[in-house]
């Protein structure tokens, strides 16, 4: 009652029974370490190379966001650098494999559509022109009237980016919604892997929506004043002004076609928070392809003054999902809006604004994050929403009961000197990360009362990890194994760097032991979005050389118990980290050229002719190389790698390490074939299911029956009555493919390749089994395997087989 209380007068409730808020300051910090260390709670942040070099200063807040398909994006003063991780199955190298591609910054300056373009040029005159220095002087230094600069410099570079949720592109995977500078807010996609692909410009929609409209939200508002007055003119440029934008979850619908059929439609929203305080709401259908994408805009009016950030509140409450809209205001109010979407089927909302804080003491909200949890007192599930203001933060924790919303609200102080200027949340465990400019990083646990919560929090010196550096921005990885910082240099011996050179660097935020045990117990079971939690057990395998013994009787017990594709998978990737950590490491870098190879002997190529000069300068070359050669007989010149296996130093010594390589190959080639089979189940599954008799589809499917068959070791129950099935629903018919160039029959001998009696090989299809006859087709992130494109004539139960995942790596596929 008295928390509640408190949250009433907007006052600050206790943590727990007779405990107060530590006051702000040194002391409470060094109260609050002395507990954590009685607690024996502690986290050691661990360097993880690489550190990436930004080529240009990084712009705008919170210049970094991690993406749920392990992306992160970091906005920059001429584009958005993408750092995406990769956890390399065919690399030796112990660092983090990163990819890195960008998304360039327009090189046109974007103009808000005001009014017609002649009306508004001859309105800037006359604002630049008066006599009136109010007018003038206001309208030459606004950089949204004056985007393209001048005298002024230009305004390039990024303002803020978002991620989608995974699931929302043409391949399965997240959108990027980019705002620049100059207030142009964009749409890319990642189709290829190489190139971002701007899908849609929403600034320029929304503006000519407004144009259409003639600046009025609803038919009913009055009319306002012309262009030419400048209230007007400063009006229509800040209601499409935007100041940050969120997504919401993926929502599914259900969708009924000509024929009486149900299909899911998924459709996702973008929140769009404006300058002036509207929030336009896009709902997307999805996959998002560009424009013809949009479902519907909807304009709400939050009522908030000089509004800084927003965030979704999303909340499950007896099954029916409920959303909202966080709103935070440079003055120091937060609230909750509701969401009347009357197109999305699915989305409740609440009946009216929730005030999470309503004093307006002048701290300004800088990042806002929502995170679902389960309130292990009462029995249900809650939402923790958690604000930065200045060097604080603002908690508050909201809970539906039969009573109605129970708001619980507070600040946590003491946690840093300088205002906190970066905000990351783990919302798998609810852990919240901030940061000041000094390199001091706080780890916030929220910890269950029988009311409310209180946190637990440690602080992170990444002076320890890095050295003297100062902070621009941090982000947690999806699965809360690694912290990404933007840095750059600090101060030494009191004296400020020179030059800045901005970072991207990586910490650890788990144990090897910790991420191997969140794997075997995942809920998700998708090796690809536990991207993070791989990349550390890869890690430690490839420095170990070996796979932990616990780990391997674990999954062991999984694999035997459960029988889930997922930890064979699993087992996979360890056997193949486990076969490069044991392959040598090269004695000289692949890429470099090597100056012995200059110049070649060409008269040793037959039918090739060569001039004297080139015929003594190549001999000499090749004699100098075969002395290097006979001077590297006597040694192992791998034996200089630091991390190259201890070998003996006589020939026979090197045969076991040979035999164990060999052991591990053919446990992956059984692992792999496993997983063949299993996949090859479930394609015959669908083609019992979707073909009438006698039908002929794409799908070699007397070849796959065969296939199976073939192996008189495999005797599976399943597989045996399937193909029965099967086989008497085609009624003797092979329907067998044919090669496109000779037109002889292709035998299905292998799974990965099909080989007709002239000899041309053409790949299989690892989702179908259909060989690939054309030039172009698709790959898996991790270069596993191929895939064929769909064909307009593929019935929709071969196009979903199509758009599934990698079966031995769960990438996806391009």
């Amino acid at each position: 009652g008295k928390m509640a209380a408190a949250a009433e007068r907007g006052g600050s409730p206790s943590l727990s029974a007779g405990e107060e808020e530590p006051p702000l300051g040194l002391d409470s910090l060094v109260e609050e370490a002395a507990a954590a260390a009685s607690a024996g709670f502690r986290l050691t942040a661990v360097r993880r190379e690489p550190a990436v070099r930004l080529q240009h200063g990084v712009s705008g807040l919170e210049p970094l966001a991690w993406s749920e398909d392990h992306r992160v994006s970091v906005s920059t003063a001429r584009s958005i650098a993408v750092l995406e991780q990769l956890s390399d199955v065919h690399s030796g190298g112990q660092e983090m494999v990163i990819h890195r591609t960008a998304v360039p910054a327009p090189s046109a300056a974007c103009l808000l559509k005001v009014g017609p373009k002649k009306e508004v040029v001859e309105c800037k005159e006359k604002f630049a022109s008066s006599v009136d220095p109010t007018v003038s002087q206001t309208f030459m230094l606004d950089r949204v009237f004056n985007p393209e600069g001048k005298s002024l410099p230009p305004m390039r570079g990024f303002k803020y980016s978002s991620w989608s949720p995974l699931g929302c592109d043409a391949n399965g995977r997240c959108l990027l919604a980019a705002l620049t500078m100059d207030n142009r807010l964009t749409i890319h996609a990642n189709l290829n892997r190489l190139q971002w692909v701007q899908l849609v410009d929403l600034t320029e929609i929304y503006g000519e929506r407004l144009y259409e409209a003639s600046y009025k939200l609803s038919k009913a508002d009055a009319p306002r004043g012309e262009l030419g007055d400048f209230s007007e003119f400063q009006r229509r440029h800040s209601m499409q002004t935007p100041v940050r934008m969120e997504w919401s979850g993926i929502c599914t619908t259900q969708q009924v076609k000509h024929n009486n059929e149900c299909r899911d439609v998924g459709s996702v929203l973008l929140a769009v928070l404006f300058e002036n305080s509207n929030i336009a709401v896009w709902q997307f259908q999805l996959p998002f392809l560009g424009k013809e994408s949009i479902t519907s805009c909807n304009t709400i009016e939050s009522g908030i003054n000089s509004p800084s950030v927003l965030s979704w509140w999303e909340y499950e409450h007896n099954n029916r999902k409920m959303s909202g809209l966080i709103v935070g205001s440079a003055f120091g109010p937060v609230k909750i809006l509701p969401v009347n979407l009357k197109a999305v089927k699915g989305y409740f909302t609440l009946r009216q604004p929730v005030v999470l804080w309503q004093e307006m003491d002048q701290l300004p909200v800088h990042s806002i994050k929502c995170i679902p949890l389960y309130h292990p007192y009462q029995k249900c599930s809650c939402s923790l929403v958690v604000a930065a203001r200045g060097a604080y933060v603002f908690w508050c924790l909201l809970l539906i009961s039969k009573a109605g919303l129970n708001v619980h609200n507070s600040h946590v102080t003491g946690l840093h000197s300088l205002p906190i200027v970066s905000m990351t949340a783990d919302k798998q465990n609810g852990t919240v990360y901030t940061c000041s400019s000094d390199g001091k990083v706080r780890q916030l646990i929220p910890i269950f009362t029988d009311v409310a919560l209180k946190f637990e929090h440690q602080l992170i010196k990444l002076s320890e990890v890095f050295g003297s550096v100062r902070t621009h921005g941090i982000a947690v990885s999806p699965c809360g194994a690694y912290l990404a910082v933007i840095t750059t240099e600090g101060m030494t011996n009191g004296l400020h760097p020179v030059n800045k050179n901005y970072q991207v660097q990586f910490v650890t935020l788990k144990t090897f032991e910790e991420a191997a045990a969140q794997l075997l117990e995942s809920s998700v079971q998708n090796l690809f979005r536990q991207v993070d939690l791989t990349d550390l057990v890869r890690w430690k395998i490839l420095k170990d050389k070996h796979i932990p013994q616990f780990l391997q009787e674990a999954l062991d017990k999984k694999i035997e118990s459960c029988g889930s594709t997922y930890f064979w998978r699993f087992k996979l990737f360890l056997l193949r980290i486990l076969y490069q950590s044991m392959q040598k490491a090269p004695s000289e870098v692949m890429w470099r050229p090597s100056h012995e190879d200059a110049k070649i002997l060409i008269s040793d190529s037959p039918g090739m002719g060569s001039t004297e000069d080139d015929q003594e300068e190549g001999t000499s070359k090749q004699a100098s190389k075969q002395g290097l050669r006979d001077t590297g007989k006597g040694m192992d010149i791998d034996d200089t790698a630091e991390d190259s296996l201890p070998q003996s130093s006589d020939i026979g010594g090197r045969e076991p390490m040979e035999e164990k390589l060999l052991e591990v190959q053919a446990q992956i080639e059984a692992v792999e074939m496993h997983l063949t089979r299993e996949h090859m189940k479930r394609v015959l599954g669908e083609v019992y299911l979707h073909t009438w008799i006698t039908e002929n589809t794409s799908i070699p499917t007397r070849g796959v029956c065969d296939f199976l068959m073939s192996d008189d070791g495999y005797d599976d129950r399943t597989a045996r009555v399937l193909i029965g099935h099967i086989l008497k629903k085609m009624n003797k018919q092979t329907f067998p493919e044919h090669c496109s160039l000779c037109k002889e029959i292709l035998p299905f001998t292998d799974r990965k390749q099909a080989v007709c009696s002239n000899g041309h090989i053409w790949l299989r299809c690892f989702l179908t089994y259909q060989s690939c006859q054309s030039l172009v087709y698709r790959r898996c992130l991790l270069h596993d395997s191929i895939a064929r494109h769909p064909t307009p004539e593929d019935p929709e139960w071969i196009k979903r087989l199509l758009q599934g995942p990698c079966t031995f790596c769960d990438s996806p596929v391009f």
